[in-house]
């Protein structure tokens, strides 16, 4: 496995943000995303349903007046015409979505910009009380653009491709639902948050030593902000590889969640809005923010997950997850099901016409081009 290169320059927020405006207004002279093998899937996005799930906001003037300053400056428009009218949603006090995006910007040592290697759907229920995360692998097989412009790739290069506007529209093309808003969150941001909350205690399904984290199986290890970064990227010595690998994501956004709900103490506060400054970007506007913490607090009761579970596809050369339609059709019922929409018909499976061929073509997926996001 490569090393990670010491000597290349550390990126700032300053970087982030001249990136992310960058990629936002980029959607020409494209160039086809290099592969990795050896590029760990980013961990999951913690900061983003930290505020929206806790009561941290509720100190008193002076906080309110620094979280204002802070999320002001983390606003950035998708410049897309949203699925619905999420103004009208969170007045009324009904579920809706996020997607959470994560981009490797210097952490542990990287130098490259762009990639959005984690990718997740959260929805969030006021009624049930719930929070439910799907992740989508990096490498799922889509369809990215439309018309002339539209091209077969892997889904973490829609961002590359399009900015936060072309990541929407192929989340939403990809699994039939509605997505409210968006976040992306530099990496580097993410190891000061875990370490804002006094770091994370997790219980390993698995022993591995990675980087600076050290673990065994079934024994409560409690990991600050650079152990939790490598915790959760460790991948090619997990036998579930990339599945496994969420499944730790998953695993260290839950127990944050909790950690920062539990929280009196307005300096840690004062240091989480620290963390996230010149690491986040959103279209969620305070005055969203303060309407979702009002009434939505409640959904870090309980947060249930899942991941869009393809299947290995070698095709002109590349390695994709490629969900089948069935799969597909399933996690955007419960997707659905979560923000109180009615069932997907864009999906037509086996169950529903007795006479589908099912013929693999050798492409690794079935027949409606259930895989690609068509």
């Amino acid at each position: 496995m490569p090393k990670d290169n010491g000597s290349k320059r550390q990126r700032s927020p300053e970087d982030f943000e001249q990136v992310f405006d960058r990629r936002a207004d980029q959607h020409s002279h494209y160039k086809a995303p290099t592969v990795h093998p050896h590029r760990p899937v980013m961990w999951t996005i913690v900061i983003v349903l930290m505020v929206l799930l806790t009561g941290g906001l509720a100190y008193g003037h002076q906080a309110w007046t620094s979280a204002k300053k802070t999320f002001s400056a983390t606003y950035q428009s998708s410049n897309i015409a949203k699925s619905r009218n999420v103004s009208s949603v969170l007045k009324k006090n009904k579920p809706f979505s996020i997607l959470l995006l994560g981009t490797d910007t210097g952490a542990l040592g990287r130098s490259d910009v762009g990639r959005t290697d984690t990718i997740m759907v959260a929805t969030i229920n006021p009624q049930k009380k719930t929070a439910y995360l799907t992740s989508i692998p990096r490498d799922t097989r889509v369809t990215v653009g439309s018309g002339v412009n539209a091209s077969i790739q892997k889904i973490n290069a829609a961002y590359t491709i399009g900015g936060a506007s072309t990541a929407v529209k192929t989340v939403e093309n990809l699994l039939d639902i509605p997505i409210d808003f968006y976040a992306i969150i530099n990496m580097g941001g993410l190891e000061k948050m875990v370490d804002s909350v006094g770091g994370v205690d997790v219980v390993p399904p698995l022993t591995f030593k990675y980087k600076s984290a050290d673990v065994q199986k079934g024994v409560k290890t409690h990991l600050n902000g650079d152990q939790a970064l490598s915790y959760s990227r460790m991948r090619y010595d997990d036998p579930k590889g990339d599945y496994g690998r969420q499944k730790r994501q998953r695993q260290v956004l839950q127990k944050l969640v909790v950690k920062a709900a539990g929280l009196s103490s307005i300096t840690r506060y004062q240091t989480i809005l620290k963390s996230l400054n010149g690491n986040l970007k959103t279209d969620l506007t305070f005055d969203d923010l303060m309407q979702i913490r009002a009434k939505y607090g409640d959904a870090s009761h309980h947060i249930s997950s899942e991941t869009l579970q393809g299947q290995d596809a070698m095709i002109d050369g590349l390695s994709y997850q490629v969900p089948t339609t069935t799969e597909l059709k399933k996690v955007s019922n419960h997707i659905r099901k979560t923000l109180s929409l009615a069932e997907t018909t864009k999906f037509t499976t086996d169950a529903d016409n007795a006479s589908t061929d099912t013929t693999n073509n050798g492409n690794g997926n079935d027949n409606n081009n259930g895989g690609y996001g068509y």
